[in-house]
C-alpha cells in the first residue's frame, strides 16, 4: 500500500513541476483537465481497493474508450471517469447518458470476449472535481451507475 502512495506523489510531484516548466502542449485545456482526473481517480480506486488491470481501452471494432477497467473484489469494474472544475453547471456523472452508455457498453463486450463468461461485472463512474486551482480533488463513485441491455 506504501508503495502506491509514493508513487502517487511522486506522480502528482512531477505533474506540478511540469506545470511551472514546461509550456503547455497543443492539447486544449479540457483534455489535459481530463486526464489529470484520470490519473487521479485510477490511484483514488487503488485505495478504495480495486485491482485495476487495463487503462484508456479501446476496440479496433467499437468507437470510444474505457477510461478505467478493475476488479472490486470479484466483479470486474468497468469504470467512466468525468473530471470537472466546478460544480456550478452540472453534476459530471450526467454527461454519461444514453449515447455514452450504449458506447461504454459496446468496448465493454469487447473487453468481456477475452476473459471467462461467468465473471460479474458492472458499469462505475467516477466524478472528479477540482474547485478552483485546488490541487486535491473531491471524488464520487457511482458503483453500478447503469445497466445495459
Amino acid at each position: 500500500m506504501s508503495s502506491g502512495r509514493f508513487t502517487h506523489s511522486a506522480v502528482r510531484l512531477l505533474d506540478r513541476l511540469a506545470e511551472k516548466i514546461l509550456v503547455p502542449g497543443p492539447d486544449p485545456t479540457h483534455l489535459r483537465t481530463g486526464r489529470r482526473g484520470e490519473e487521479a481517480a485510477y490511484f483514488y480506486l487503488r485505495r478504495l481497493g480495486y485491482v485495476m488491470v487495463a487503462r484508456n481501452f479501446r476496440s479496433p471494432r467499437r468507437r470510444g474508450e474505457i477510461d478505467l477497467i478493475g476488479w472490486d473484489r470479484d466483479v470486474l469494474c468497468f469504470v467512466e471517469v468525468k473530471t470537472r472544475t466546478s460544480h456550478e453547471v452540472k453534476p459530471a456523472e450526467a454527461a454519461v447518458d444514453r449515447d455514452k452508455q450504449r458506447e461504454l457498453a459496446g468496448v465493454a463486450r469487447e473487453y468481456l470476449r477475452r476473459i471467462p463468461p461467468s465473471c460479474q461485472w458492472r458499469f462505475d463512474v467516477v466524478s472528479v472535481y477540482y474547485e478552483g486551482h485546488s490541487s486535491q480533488p473531491e471524488f464520487e463513485v457511482f458503483q453500478n451507475a447503469f445497466r445495459v441491455a
